[in-house]
């Protein structure tokens, strides 16, 4: 029996025009004929923080797709999402597509800007709820932070807008800088939690934020630029009322890992959904 052929993996950035920035992606257009095991495993392979595997296409630009970080599933990854949304705009060009995501359907807009394809996803609705004050404590004694080094204008909480973020504020750059955590710590406690990342944060101004996202329970130290924390984040930052209900973010992230992007982050008045935008580029 001949074996089924490979399939053909892109790799590309998302958040960033430079291939050499933002966060690199595994996309594969056709996954129809791959397993569970096999989606897992290119994904491994490649040791991006996720890839996406379009496993159907229902209709005229919407597609079933997968994510998978080295280790394992993930419901929703946003910078996979524009990645993909990206690959296929290059291929079927600019317009309108929706993804049935695990955590529900996300649209996405592809148009272009000058020379560049920008892509814009749409999150599913999303919340904000408490962390319990046990939980807050064994996740700054994994990053080795101490309670006086947290924002107080910006409070620890859990976000959601397809994926659970923990988000914790840091009062200086310099304490969002210095990342040196333990790995198995933070990951035990993150898989009791269900969270995806941390969304660590430095407010730069009112509506600028430098963010960076641990990401153990994926295999991966630190992930470049992450779209569903970027949406989490705006979701946090509205129902906290950091920003107005109509507002624009600038999220900078990469930046301490060599690979600087940009997520923009957008709210609506009269809509929950969080909207996150950014380029892309091809790698290789």
């Amino acid at each position: 029996m001949t074996p089924d052929p490979a399939p053909e993996v892109l790799r590309y950035t998302a958040f960033s025009a430079d291939p050499a920035g933002g966060n690199p992606a595994g996309v594969v257009l056709d996954a129809s004929g791959l397993g569970e095991e096999a989606m897992l495993a290119v994904a491994a392979e490649l040791g991006y923080s996720e890839s996406a595997f379009l496993t159907e296409r229902t209709g005229e630009g919407a597609y079933t797709i997968r994510y998978f970080s080295p280790k394992a599933e993930v419901p929703f990854c946003g910078h996979a999402t524009v990645a993909t949304a990206l690959a296929l705009a290059e291929r079927d060009g600019p317009g309108e597509l929706v993804f049935a995501t695990a955590a529900g359907p996300v649209p996405v807009t592809v148009v272009r800007e000058g020379g560049e394809l920008r892509a814009t996803l749409t999150s599913v609705a999303p919340h904000v709820e408490e962390i319990a004050a046990a939980d807050l404590t064994e996740a700054l004694a994994a990053l080795d932070w101490a309670a006086v080094g947290l924002d107080p204008a910006l409070p620890p909480r859990i976000a959601y807008a397809g994926a659970r973020h923990l988000v914790l504020a840091a009062a200086t750059r310099e304490r969002l800088a210095d990342l040196d955590y333990d790995f198995a710590r933070l990951e035990a406690l993150m898989h009791r939690l269900d969270l995806t990342t941390l969304q660590l944060v430095w407010r730069e101004g009112t509506e600028v934020f430098h963010v960076r996202n641990p990401f153990p329970v994926g295999g991966v130290v630190e992930d470049p630029a992450t779209g569903a924390a970027a949406a989490a984040f705006g979701a946090y930052a509205r129902e906290l009322g950091l920003v107005p209900d109509a507002a624009v973010l600038t999220l900078h992230q990469g930046t301490d890992m060599g690979r600087p992007g940009t997520l923009t982050v957008e709210l609506r008045t009269g809509d929950a959904r969080i909207r996150v935008s950014g380029t892309g580029a091809r790698i290789g």
